[in-house]
């Protein structure tokens, strides 16, 4: 082996590059997001099989027509004011991440709060949603909502709803406390000192993830 061919993997590793010429720890985010992409892969199949399998399901605009303060008859609306929430979020943290690009603390730091503002008003929503819910009778093995042919549906519908969704509420607070994180560190200029944003960049792939993955819970309990 040449001394060239031998010294380029070094220096690739030393300039905290991996050999795919990716920032190490930005390679290592997208192994975490591909990983975890497979765990909610296997929850939303399981619960498709089943779905399809059944003679018999809850019809969602049955299901999800509450809206606070406005009471039933709304079907699907809160849910979608939930949706545009995230995906508002979704847009000040990509505001978040081009500001970085651009060494502009300010911006970084005001579309930081909005994200994580964002989140935590997901989080809450969803929270007002598993509380109307579980009012009605719905929770893990226990399903009040009758099949859209009025015949007694299972408790397989309300056994996913609440681990799916769960799981990727999960995974929005765990991306709000690291924003916060980011807007710390931002504020104590750990960023300015580095000389560059790439920690804000590496959470919004993992904010983006979170976001997508709600497209495909809300398509599968929401909408089929």
């Amino acid at each position: 082996m040449s001394t060239t061919t031998a010294a380029l993997p070094t220096k690739l590793w030393n300039g905290g590059k991996s050999p795919f010429n990716v920032e190490y720890g930005k390679l290592m985010m997208w192994y975490f997001l591909m990983s975890d992409a497979f765990t909610f892969g296997a929850f939303l199949i399981s619960y498709g099989t089943i779905r399809f399998s059944s003679n018999g399901w809850p019809d969602p605009n049955e299901v999800f027509q509450s809206f606070p303060g406005l009471g039933s008859g709304y079907p699907l609306m809160f849910v979608s004011l939930m949706t545009f929430i995230l995906i508002i979020s979704s847009v000040t943290m990509v505001l978040a991440v081009h500001a970085g690009h651009n060494m502009d603390k300010k911006g970084v730091v005001t579309n930081l709060i909005l994200t994580i503002i964002g989140g935590a008003a997901f989080l809450s929503c969803q929270a007002w949603e598993w509380f109307h819910l579980h009012h009605e009778g719905a929770w893990w093995g226990a399903n009040p909502f009758l099949n859209a042919d009025g015949t007694q549906s299972e408790q397989s519908f309300t056994n996913y709803f609440f681990t799916i969704t769960g799981f990727h509420g999960f995974h929005v607070l765990s991306g709000v406390v690291i924003n916060i994180v980011m807007l710390i560190m931002t504020l104590t200029d750990q960023f300015e000192k580095r000389g560059h944003y790439l920690m804000i960049e590496k959470a919004g792939l993992y904010w983006h993830f979170v976001d997508l993955v709600w497209v495909f819970v809300f398509t599968c309990f929401y909408l089929i």
